[in-house]
């Protein structure tokens, strides 16, 4: 008898995703703004009905109905609803370490009936796997069903891996988006320092740094002392401590509390450092200014 010598050919994987973090379908209200966040694991969102504004790093774009855009480990992201029509979107973040992902960077995608169908079937299985809702904006973690059906969670992966690849494949018909939208910028600008400025107010009887901020923010202190100036004329802490001068003015007029009191309130670190800090920025001691406002009180 004829023994036969076979070999064992392993297979090349190019897109392999290990774990996946959040799978979403949103039907948000035509005015929904989602101000931002990053993080270390790959995201996609893909327009399923009417139109968005999203932030990728410094960029922003205008994704219509049928389209996808990628963003990378650690990029700051956001979306915003144009106001006018309510969205529906598919949001999927996981975890994926091949380097043939770097293909997605900055672009955004038109998705065909093919990839569409994809999408369908990675919602309908996350369905079958998992308990939590899909539109659940604050969910972190996915809990499993107690009786998933069969393969759920593979299908999802087996479907996400052959749409990547398929992607990719399309090569050059897939380019590098161009739909930069100065608007969307400035309005991602003025969003975040407002939001900012609140988170600089909620904190004032606090003695919060400017990493404290910036973690808040997801931004970079480069970037965010240089967004924070173009919009506001001043840096972050500045525009902080001037935050809590005012205050200071305010208690001295109102409260019946003394400086040893308004320094601790404030979490100064002594009340000498207190009335240098009032001194330099008013041209007067706390006490000069609380001699002047009972001498204007006196005049009425």
């Amino acid at each position: 008898m004829l023994l036969l010598e076979y070999f064992k050919t392993s297979l090349t994987e190019e897109i392999i995703i290990k774990k996946i973090v959040t799978v979403h379908y949103f039907e948000y209200a035509k005015n929904y703004v989602f101000t931002g966040e990053k993080h270390d694991f790959w995201e996609f969102v893909y327009v399923d009905k009417g139109e968005v504004e999203v932030m990728a790093g410094k960029l922003g774009y205008k994704l219509r109905q049928g389209e996808m855009i990628f963003h990378k480990p650690n990029e700051f992201h956001n979306v915003w609803a144009n106001g006018k029509i309510a969205p529906n979107l598919v949001i999927v973040s996981f975890e994926c370490k091949s380097k043939a992902m770097k293909f997605f960077e900055g672009k955004i995608i038109k998705v065909d009936n093919f990839e569409n169908d994809i999408l369908a079937i990675i919602i309908n299985e996350a369905k079958n796997a998992y308990s939590s809702p899909l539109d659940d904006t604050f969910l972190k973690e996915l809990k499993k069903h107690k009786s998933p059906m069969f393969g759920s969670e593979q299908l999802i992966k087996i479907n996400l891996e052959l749409m990547f690849i398929m992607l990719v494949r399309k090569g050059k018909s897939i380019k590098k988006s161009t739909k930069v939208s100065s608007i969307t910028k400035q309005r991602f600008d003025n969003e975040l320092v407002e939001k900012t400025v609140n988170y600089l107010k909620d904190n004032l009887y606090e003695n919060i740094t400017f990493k404290d901020v910036c973690k808040y923010s997801n931004q970079s202190g480069t970037n965010l002392k240089v967004l924070f100036k173009s919009v506001k004329g001043e840096g972050v802490m500045e525009y902080y401590r001037e935050l809590k001068i005012e205050e200071i003015k305010r208690l001295i007029r109102e409260e019946p509390i003394n400086f040893t009191g308004i320094s601790e309130k404030l979490s100064y670190t002594s009340v000498h450092y207190f009335s240098r800090h009032f001194k330099k920025t008013t041209g007067m001691t706390p006490t000069e200014y609380a001699t002047s406002i009972k001498a204007k009180t006196n005049l009425k």
